[in-house]
């Protein structure tokens, strides 16, 4: 709250009492966090690459877009990835029949819009992509929270490209505030 709202308010109030609603999202420490920087261009080689790494059994991959989602699940299908988007132009079937499939093992990635994605809950989900950096730091917060849930480890990966390094250093500020 602004410092002259703060003293405004003692000045008329007999007693105040400061309630806070909301506390700032931390993200949990059993969560390995890992940023890789890169280009527009070579953004999909990139996620290419690191789906190579067959111990990544199952990943959650954050797109920004609902287009964006599309364009990474055709991306990926054409090199024979199994993948799948879940976002708001999808029905409420076609979503809960894609969650199903991943949770079933079904679906090797599953690529999500930050609002498709609100209320995912997996249980053992070990990675999460951020592919498109979120604008908003505690958006970084809820989509990491994915994975190392009830104290299980977890791996984030974020791919930057130079446009989106001004949402990093945010995403970095909050993390240092946390330590």
């Amino acid at each position: 709250m602004p410092k002259n709202i703060i003293e405004f308010s003692n000045k008329i109030l007999k007693n105040p009492e400061k309630v806070i609603a909301h506390k700032t999202s931390t993200t949990a420490n059993t969560i390995k966090q890992f940023l890789y920087l890169t280009n527009k261009s070579t953004k999909k080689d990139l996620l290419l690459h690191i789906l190579k790494d067959r111990n990544i059994s199952q990943i959650l991959v954050f797109s920004r877009t609902k287009h964006g989602a599309d364009r990474i699940v055709r991306n990926l299908k054409k090199k024979n990835i199994n993948a799948a988007a879940i976002h708001g132009d999808k029905s409420q079937n076609q979503r809960q029949k894609t969650l199903k499939d991943f949770k079933e093992n079904n679906i090797r990635v599953l690529v999500a819009t930050d609002i498709a994605a609100r209320g995912i809950d997996i249980d053992q989900l070990n990675y999460v992509l951020n592919y498109d950096i979120p604008n908003e730091a505690e958006t970084y917060v809820h989509r990491i929270g994915r994975c190392g849930r009830a104290g299980n480890k977890g791996v984030s990966i974020s791919i930057s490209e130079p446009e989106e390094n001004i949402y990093v250093k945010e995403i970095e500020k909050l993390n240092c505030k946390e330590n």
